[in-house]
């Protein structure tokens, strides 16, 4: 039996032909699922782990890296920029920047260099750092700006597509994104993506689907996603259905679930999701995991990564928190698996996992951007990132 929680005890599975595949360009992904870019985050091994559990049918985006510091060849943004022996297909990658010319030069790196099969552009961070530089979810403030970057790297992909991700704008007096998805859709991206949250929500309260529903119905000619509050997989029924959206990007939800893909291709398919895992079978996945890590960064960084993500995965099992101090501190495989064989293996899924919080907290901020930025809105002149030099 699939696990729901309450919210959606009453989702239906998909219909025969319900929902379309996407179609980003020369990519096809069914069903329209997207793995949301996610700093520290959808580095290779976790899109490995995820691409396993779903046979390989999504759309599995990369962490953001910067176009200064991938111009620059600094090294730890090249080899964030690398993808594993198993991504062949579907080679998807986000960046990041402020300045046109160099997010230009950027692009033609990564495709003729790298052979990337898309572009994702992010225009809907809200770091602070990020958006007091103008970059980020600041840079949709400026649509002239927002234009000409997204010209420019239009332009030097060429054949390869180009996607946008934008949130809803600054905050609720300061909404840009119908306007960024008509820019978008104007200078030839393929698709366009909403975290359906303004930037002073950071991660908290609900996400507006209706927002998604809102740019649907202004972007016409190309797919709009929808991102936000996508913790299970009959969460992406509801989006969906309520907002005619072309697909789903999920972030959050899938921290600590890498089998939620696999879940999301049954039921956006018509067929029942697996059983959720057991306690053992989650631990096999960290241990997974973490070889994953390791091998690609080296044992000691790799733990480093594998650190934050055993609290996503133990979320809601029952005794299992007096451990986590301990994991949260391993530098070898051997010392996680010293902490891994004291849980139990028979402990079913907790369904208060389901829809935990993970990653982030509830907290909002007022969003800072660079001095005068609001009085020169018509302005596409760039401000210099320091976010772009410190090697991505």
């Amino acid at each position: 039996m699939s696990l729901r929680s309450p919210l959606n005890r009453d989702v239906s599975l998909a219909r025969p032909g319900e929902f379309r595949p996407l179609v980003i360009g020369s990519i096809v992904v069914d069903p329209p699922v997207v793995l949301a870019p996610m700093a520290g985050i959808t580095n290779a091994p976790f899109r490995t782990l995820c691409r396993r559990f779903s046979q390989d049918r999504c759309l599995y985006v990369s962490e953001m890296i910067t176009a200064r510091a991938f111009v620059e060849r600094h090294v730890r943004t090249l080899q964030l920029a690398t993808f594993g022996k198993d991504e062949t297909t579907r080679k998807s990658i986000q960046l990041y920047g402020t300045n046109p010319d160099t997010l230009a030069q950027a692009t033609r790196m990564l495709v003729e260099e790298s052979g990337v099969h898309h572009i994702d552009m992010n225009f809907g961070c809200p770091v602070r750092k990020v958006t007091a530089a103008g970059g980020g979810a600041a840079i949709p403030v400026r649509p002239k700006l927002l234009q000409k970057i997204v010209r420019a790297v239009v332009k030097s992909a060429g054949n390869t597509p180009v996607t946008i991700k934008f949130r809803k704008g600054i905050d609720d007096s300061l909404l840009t994104f119908l306007d960024a998805g008509r820019i978008g859709e104007g200078e030839g991206v393929r698709a366009v993506a909403l975290h359906a949250r303004t930037a002073a929500q950071l991660y908290s309260g609900e996400a507006d689907w209706n927002a998604i529903t809102e740019l649907k119905q202004a972007v016409r000619s190309i797919p709009v996603l929808g991102n936000g509050d996508v913790f299970e997989c009959w969460d992406a029924l509801r989006m969906l259905r309520q907002t005619g959206c072309d697909g789903v990007v999920v972030g959050r939800g899938c921290l600590g679930r890498p089998w939620l893909f696999g879940e999301l291709c049954a039921v956006l398919t018509g067929n029942e999701p697996p059983p959720p895992p057991s306690l053992g079978e989650v631990v096999d996945s960290i241990r997974e995991h973490a070889r994953l890590l390791a091998d690609f960064f080296g044992e000691r960084p790799g733990m480093q990564q594998i650190r934050k993500f055993t609290g996503w995965y133990l979320k809601g099992f029952p005794h299992t928190k007096h451990l986590l101090p301990a994991m949260h501190k391993v530098v070898t495989l051997a010392e996680l698996e010293e902490q891994l064989v004291q849980l139990p293996r028979d402990v079913a899924y907790p369904e208060i996992a389901l829809r935990a919080r993970r990653c982030k907290d509830g907290s909002t901020q007022v969003v800072s951007l660079p001095d005068g930025y609001l009085d020169a809105r018509d302005e596409d002149v760039c401000i210099e990132d320091p976010a772009e030099m410190d090697g991505g």
